[in-house]
């Protein structure tokens, strides 16, 4: 079932990485919880930016025209779903130098499952305040992360030492494939694919 192992990742991850990789639902299943789970900070900040406006400081609400945050929310769907995937390409290139054999689909698993927290954030989007979104974000980080370390050992399948360094490279490529998308929205807003706000 589509999202079967949302509620359990929160209330007993480690249990549910279990179910997880009994179960290995395969790569369609992966890729139907990414494109849904992905639909939520993009239509939450797409509804944010062009319908309630962002405050920053005294002043009105800056919002964006419709067509520009409709743009902006379709090319972060694309980002988030391309990184998950090269998150999940980087955790299987990486497991052999750890000792595990993972196919492309375990690795799939353990990178949308994990990124499942931070896509849920989008829903803080909603209240566009910089310091709840940002309490939010932390979050919703903080937890990828926890369940990135206690899910790697099991699904894996490699000891708790060894996963720990591998779950540690895994997060500072996390970091590397953050700071890319970031680099790459400022070389396209360069080139005018910028936003456009309301007048």
């Amino acid at each position: 079932m589509i999202l079967n192992h949302l509620w359990g990742l929160y209330a007993h991850p480690k249990q549910e990485w279990k179910s997880i990789e009994r179960s290995h639902e395969g790569f369609s299943a992966s890729l139907i919880h990414i494109m849904i789970i992905a639909l939520i900070p993009a239509i939450c900040g797409y509804f944010a930016t062009a319908h309630i406006g962002w405050s920053i400081g005294a002043g009105d609400p800056i919002r964006l025209t419709q067509a520009s945050a409709l743009k902006i929310a379709v090319a972060m769907y694309a980002a988030l779903i391309g990184g998950v995937f090269a998150l999940a390409y980087l955790a299987n290139w990486m497991a052999k130098t750890f000792g595990a054999k993972p196919d492309f689909s375990q690795a799939l698993e353990l990178a949308a499952y994990t990124a499942t927290p931070l896509f849920m954030v989008g829903f803080a989007a909603l209240y566009p305040e910089l310091w709840f979104l940002m309490l939010a974000g932390l979050a919703g980080v903080s937890y990828s992360v926890y369940l990135l370390y206690s899910g790697v050992p099991i699904l894996m399948n490699i000891p708790e030492e060894r996963g720990f360094i591998y779950a540690s490279s895994l997060v500072t490529c996390g970091l590397v494939l953050l700071v890319a998308i970031m680099a790459a929205s400022v070389i396209l807003w360069s080139y005018g694919f910028g936003p456009a706000y309301m007048g």
